[in-house]
Parts: structure tokens; sequence; C-alpha cells
């Protein structure tokens, strides 16, 4: 690390040779869930910071040292927990991750107890920085906007575009109950609630169930015909493959990110797919006169990986990965507190990423200034059709 800098040019003073190899070395940690049932988006959000860190290292390092990345299987609260404490007893400069909410918010008291930064790329529940810890920051948005920007998504533009207003519309919420999903659902009933629509359910349930029947026919009887869903892969291939055995089907349903943004969930779903609108993440599927530096990153991802990316989320963790790591370099330094004050002080304006994003740190080690996007399901392709800068396409209106 940077201060072993200082040792080796007091053991050079003294006559004894260090070599560069042994001290030209930055260890950071990386907690994701790279195994079970949220492995495929773990380890795609993990690409993100690991592209990040070769371009890095091939363009220098951090200050002249090589990054070398620790990873941590974290599949569930309780192995993020002891996975994190084995990184921080390895002597990490900091901590990535984590994609999940769960599991971000059980690994982070561990690294806030031990003095080390924990730099969050994807996990969205609000709570994970409310908690008034100095080390913890966040690149990527949260759930308090998540929740919001469906609902204006939904008024603004979808509801317009199929010639529906508030008297006509009946939204059910859905929602793995996990953080994640929690915390999206309770800002979208909110929002929904602040401009005048009618909530008719909001059914939690969990990401490893195997039935949904019941929560269907639940809104099939409430008559629903606006689903907002909050889920990872497995629970939204089940919703849409048990609502077209009842023969529910809604005139509109949105995604909240995870398995909606998926390609590997719209080959499972099929036809059924098109139409579905989805906010998340930036996607790759953006206008590159808007986000510099994107062309870059799918090269590297094809050159990598020997293949398009998955989702949006390595592309989240890239840019984000990339903003925390320029501004440990700012720091000069692997001290706490020399890393949060530089943090604090990093400042991005929008259209200057890879996806778009500006970045602006809050007190709370939030960055203030990421947003999500809306999109699409057209044909199979995963459309970016708002805001307008970045958009490639247009929304497709089909009336049910």
């Amino acid at each position: 690390m940077f201060k072993l800098k200082k040792i080796a040019m007091a053991f050079a003073a003294c006559g004894v040779l260090v070599t560069s190899a042994a001290t030209a070395e930055v260890k950071v940690g990386a907690v994701y869930p790279f195994s079970g049932a949220l492995a495929l988006l773990g380890q795609e959000s993990f690409r993100g910071l690991e592209l990040a860190v070769n371009e890095l290292n091939e363009a220098g390092g951090l200050n002249g040292e090589k990054v070398t990345v620790l990873k941590a299987d974290a599949v569930d609260p309780t192995q993020a927990v002891s996975e994190t404490k084995r990184l921080t007893s390895q002597d990490v400069a900091a901590v990535f991750g984590s994609y999940a909410s769960g599991i971000s918010y059980a690994a982070t008291p561990v690294t806030e107890l031990a003095g080390v930064p924990y730099f969050e790329l994807g996990a969205t529940a609000h709570k994970i920085t409310t908690r008034g810890y100095k080390y913890l920051f966040r690149s990527n948005p949260n759930t308090s906007l998540y929740g919001v920007s469906v609902v204006n998504a939904l008024h603004e533009t979808i509801a317009p575009g199929m010639g529906m207003d508030k008297d006509n519309i009946v939204i059910g919420i859905i929602h793995e109950d996990g953080p994640y999903g929690t915390d999206v659902a309770a800002t979208e009933k909110q929002r929904a609630g602040e401009l005048g629509y009618k909530v008719a359910e909001v059914l939690p349930y969990s990401a490893k169930t195997v039935d949904l029947s019941s929560l269907i026919l639940r809104l099939k009887g409430a008559g629903v015909n606006v689903v907002l869903h909050t889920a990872y892969q497995n629970d939204a291939i089940l919703f849409f493959s048990q609502a077209k055995a009842a023969g529910f089907n809604p005139n509109i349903i949105i995604g909240a990110g995870g398995g909606y943004s998926l390609a590997d969930t719209a080959k499972a779903v099929g036809p059924g797919m098109h139409g579905v609108f989805d906010l998340d993440f930036p996607q790759s599927s953006i206008n590159p006169d808007g986000a510099p530096g994107l062309k870059k990153f799918l090269d590297a991802y094809q050159a990598t990986y020997n293949s398009g990316p998955q989702s949006g989320h390595s592309l989240a963790n890239y840019v984000g990965a990339k903003a925390f790591l320029e501004a440990m370099a700012n720091a000069k330094s692997t001290d706490a507190d020399k890393i949060r004050a530089a943090v604090l002080a990093y400042k991005k304006p929008a259209g200057s990423t890879a996806n778009g994003w500006a970045f602006s740190f809050g007190e709370d080690g939030q960055n203030e200034a990421s947003t999500f996007y809306l999109m699409q399901w057209q044909d199979g392709k995963l459309v970016t059709i708002a805001p307008k800068n970045l958009a490639l396409g247009k929304p497709i209106f089909t009336k049910k």
C-alpha cells in the first residue's frame, strides 16, 4: 500500500534492498453473491468492478501501485458477515460490493467497525445509508428514488401513452420481501397515493417461492390492470408463467430492475415480455453521445468475457468503481478519513461517465446525482426510452 513505500525507502536508506514487486500493491475486497440464487447478477455486477480495476492497472495502477482484488462469496447475510470479517483481517484498503441489499446491509457494519471504507456499487435499499456510518459510500441511486421513479414514469409517460388515467387505473404492487423489494414497494405506494391513484393490493412474497398463483388470483380478483413488480430473476419468470396460466393479462407491467433487466428473463418469458416496461440502472443500450467511455467499456467486456453485458449492473458497477478508485487516487493514502474526504469532494457532471451518471456525495455517503432510466422490452431487446438525451428508441403502447 501507499504507506509501504515509505517503509521501503527507510530500508533502502539503511542499505536493505526492497523490490517494488513486494510493496507495489493495494488490496481491495469484493463481496458479491458468486454462487446461489443471486449468482447471475452478482457475477455480472462484479465484472464491472473487475473491468474498472483492470483498466486502472493497465494505466499504471493506483498512484503507481497495482490493485489486487480479493473475492468473497456471500450468498446470504450470514455469509456476508463472515466473509467481510475475513477480508478486513487481510489489510484491505477498501471493500466493494455487493448487488443485493441484504448482503450489503449485513456486510457494512463489519467494515464500519473495522474502519475500512465500503463502496456500494449496486444495492439499492434506502436504509443501507441511513445508519450514520462514516465510511460507507454508495454510487448508485437508492430505493427512496426507485419507487417514485416507477410511479412518475407511469403517470408522465406510460399511462398517457396507453390512453389511461387515474379514473381507470387500478394498481397492484407485488414485491420480493427483502430490503430491496420492501423499500421499493413502500415508496411506490406512497407516490401513487400522492398522485391520486388507486392501489388495490400490496403483496409481498419470498424471492425463493415456487408458487405465485394465489397472489396472481388476488390481483385478478381486485381488477388490477397495472402491475408494479420488484423482483429478481426466478420470481419474475415465475410471475409471467403463472399469470399466463391464470389468464391474468394486465394492461401495463412495470418492473423495478432486478430480473426485469436480464436478457435471460426475456428469453425465458418469450413474447409475453414484449411491451413490458422497466426502471433500472442505465443499460449499455443508451446513446453513446451522452455516455463517454461506453464504447471502451463494451469493447473491454467483449474482449474479457467473449460476450456482451447481460444487464446494466456491470456498467453501473464499472462507473461506480471508477469513481471510487479515482477518489482513492485523489486521497493519495489508504487512510480511511482521507479517503472519506476525497469521496465527499468528488464531483462529476451528468453526461461525463460511461452510463451518463453524475456524481455528488452527501454526508451520508449517498451519491445524490445518480438516477434510474426508463426502458421497454421491444422484440426481445431492452430499449432505453428516457431520458431523451440517452434514449435509443420510443415507447410502444400496445392496447390490451
